[in-house]
């Protein structure tokens, strides 16, 4: 071996690897493979798929932002990740609980999770107009303009070519099939690669 090749051979044991990314996905039932198998789920999905990187779930079915709040400073200190998904919302509109508390409560997570030095991952969610189409597109709304607000980056409604195929929708008309899962999580997938490639 000739010194050039001996110093780069040197050089290559110092350089450090990769450091792998900590996802926490914070959702409710959409997030936590309701009435399929967990490995079915999205987000167990995107765990095979991010190559080098860990994504845990911490989405619990029925959760409102409310809860989700008082939740997530314990997982964070348990869990300690990356970045944090929070997907939440969904219930609480479906109850028609009042805008300004569940921008709140979006907000106060979202605060959290700076606090916490992860970076956070809006997750856009839409309901359907039971309560009026002023109430439902307000509640949409706030979660682009709390992305815009703090900067961050915002994924956008996870069954948006989903909701309106009645193959790719459970019964209820709110959860999507196993069949849909992989479509959830290319979309999911696509958008933290590139914020990968961006930080």
């Amino acid at each position: 071996m000739n010194a050039v090749k001996f110093c780069l051979s040197i050089l290559l044991l110092y350089v450090p690897l990769a450091q792998a990314d900590r996802f926490l996905v914070f959702g409710d039932s959409l997030s936590a493979a309701y009435r399929i198998e967990t490995e079915q789920g999205w987000v167990q999905l995107l765990a095979d798929e991010l190559d080098g990187h860990q994504v845990l779930n911490a989405s619990v079915s029925g959760e409102t932002t409310g809860g989700g709040l008082s939740r997530l400073p314990r997982v964070l200190e348990e869990v300690q990740p990356d970045w944090v998904l929070i997907e939440l919302g969904g219930n609480d509109g479906l109850r028609g609980y009042p805008l300004q508390s569940i921008r709140s409560n979006l907000s106060a997570m979202v605060e959290a999770t700076i606090s916490a030095g992860a970076r956070p991952v809006l997750m856009e969610v839409r309901i359907p107009p039971n309560y009026g189409d002023r109430y439902s597109n307000a509640f949409q709304q706030a979660y682009t303009e709390l992305a815009n607000e703090y900067e961050i980056p915002l994924i956008e409604f996870i069954l948006e070519d989903i909701a309106l195929d009645p193959e790719l929708m459970q019964d209820d008309g709110i959860h999507p099939t196993a069949e849909a899962q992989p479509m959830i999580t290319q979309l999911v997938r696509e958008k933290l690669e590139s914020l990968l490639e961006e930080s």
